[in-house]
């Protein structure tokens, strides 16, 4: 399959089989895309030249994916609590449809002996703590990582760490353990002040803005050039979202993603009519991203991130994320879920950590879940790169993991045309 699109007035043309991207002329893009078009000698000989390269019209791979039963990573929900009262937040604004409550030391070093058991030949596991909010029980993030990399040594195995913050209790001692103990960090802010603080609140009700910029800005600092990422959420009432990314960049944050938020409340939700502005905003946002690399003071984009000559193996980009089959979820009592956005949901329950077990039904239809059994992706260019999309968005709008949400599909399509102009872009820089 080939995807040939326009940007501004230059063209490209993505070949899925091979993961390559030509620019080209009008009339080519034309010819291509199937108009009746006649080109000269030159041109269809250029054409025939790719073709037989394996670089144009070269065939997919139907092969399935072959999963590992190996569990790789645990989310670990630390905290069902939370000190923000985000208006569009999916786990109910902490407390996921349930009592509001601590993860126990007993249950995290439950999860990580479980990891460690389930891990089979895998040397590096992951463990991110997530929440509500992680930094209200600290003391057992600090224990539990402890306690993971000492037990992981005795069997030849190491951890990465990632925390989830909204930074309000970000101070220097956190600060410190971070950088000396967590592979990478995310801190939440949603950009403008104005922005912010319509949805991201205490819970008496305040904007939060003013009290976790400057610790995010004294974070970032701190870091130096370990991970980490400033993440956003752009709803419907911010559809100008490029103006929140770039106020975080420069606000010296370079690592960035903001993401379109996933909910049903009526004045927040990304509706179709919504897209064909949340199309030209990404472009916006291209144009201004390639400006400043080419400034010198250029920031990383999440979501214009995208290798076409060195990313993830075709195996994982069909095999999608591993929720479910790989990577778990597990809630304060030690129950386990496919994955964070799963949990509290009493049909996903898996199992439980302190008896280590896992429901082979639901295993079984996150394993057999691939880009290849979600219909709606097969005439989709950006299949080999999305991978059919998020498994629990696709739940919980159109009730099936196999059933892309279109909404989320439109704006994933539309965010890759931009990643491929910024390669596009940078190739041109290097000639």
């Amino acid at each position: 399959m080939i995807h040939v699109f326009t940007y501004h007035n230059d063209h490209y043309v993505y070949d899925t089989g091979s993961g390559s991207l030509h620019a080209c002329d009008e009339r080519t893009a034309k010819y291509l895309s199937g108009e009746p078009i006649e080109l000269t000698d030159d041109e269809l000989k250029d054409i025939l030249g790719l073709k037989e390269a394996g670089l144009l019209g070269a065939p997919e791979t139907s092969a399935r994916p072959i999963k590992s039963n190996e569990v790789k990573a645990l989310c670990l929900h630390i905290c069902h609590d939370c000190n923000l009262r985000c208006k569009y937040c999916f786990a109910d604004e902490g407390a996921y449809h349930a009592a509001r409550e601590m993860m126990s030391l007993e249950t995290a070093k439950a999860a990580i002996d479980f990891l460690l058991k389930e891990s089979g030949k895998r040397k590096v596991l992951e463990v991110d703590f997530f929440g509500g909010e992680p930094l209200m029980n600290l003391g057992v993030v600090k224990e539990t990582v402890y306690y993971a990399k000492a037990e992981a040594a005795k069997l030849g195995k190491k951890f990465l760490f990632t925390t989830t913050t909204n930074a309000l209790l970000l101070d220097d001692e956190t600060i410190k353990f971070f950088n000396e103990e967590m592979e990478n960090v995310v801190l939440s802010i949603d950009g403008r002040k104005e922005v912010n603080d319509a949805v991201r609140q205490t819970v008496n009700g305040k904007g939060s803005f003013d009290i976790v910029i400057e610790k995010i800005r004294k974070f970032v600092r701190a870091r130096g050039d370990k991970h980490y990422y400033v993440r956003g959420t752009f709803t419907a009432k911010n559809l100008d979202f490029s103006k929140d990314v770039l106020f975080l960049a420069d606000q010296g944050f370079d690592s960035l993603s903001v993401e379109p938020v996933v909910t049903e409340i009526p004045d927040l939700q990304i509706r179709e009519e919504h897209l064909p502005q949340i199309e030209r905003e990404y472009e916006v946002l291209c144009d201004e991203f390639i400006r400043r690399e080419e400034e010198g003071r250029g920031f990383n984009f999440f979501h214009f991130n995208v290798d076409l000559e060195g990313g993830p193996c075709l195996e994982k980009r069909v095999s999608a994320c591993g929720a479910g089959n790989e990577y778990f979820s597990v809630v304060p009592s030690g129950d386990i879920y496919p994955c964070h956005q799963f949990a509290g949901d009493p049909k996903w329950r898996m199992g439980n950590v302190f008896d280590g077990t896992l429901d082979p039904a639901i295993r079984a239809q996150f394993a057999e879940s691939c880009l290849f059994t979600r219909k709606k992706c097969e005439s989709c260019f950006a299949k080999f790169i999305c991978s059919g999309g998020c498994s629990a968005n696709n739940y919980h709008f159109n009730g099936d993991i196999n059933e892309p949400y279109e909404i989320t599909c439109a704006m994933m399509k539309k965010r890759i045309e931009c990643a491929m102009r910024v390669l596009a872009m940078r190739k041109i820089k290097e000639k």
